[in-house]
């Protein structure tokens, strides 16, 4: 099983379920969100870089 700790767009779940995967999701809180956020955002900027 492959664990991947990320955000995930609208209706990404769904899809994976669609094609056969069983994915385990949660909803973070505010300060949880924002940390998420902050590290896509540099992920982004890193990679543009």
């Amino acid at each position: 099983m492959k664990i991947y700790n990320k955000l995930v767009r609208d209706n990404i779940p769904e899809i994976m379920i669609k094609n056969g995967a069983k994915p385990v999701t949660r909803i973070l809180n505010d300060e949880e969100y924002l940390r998420e956020l902050n590290k896509k955002l540099l992920e982004e900027v890193n990679e543009y870089f």
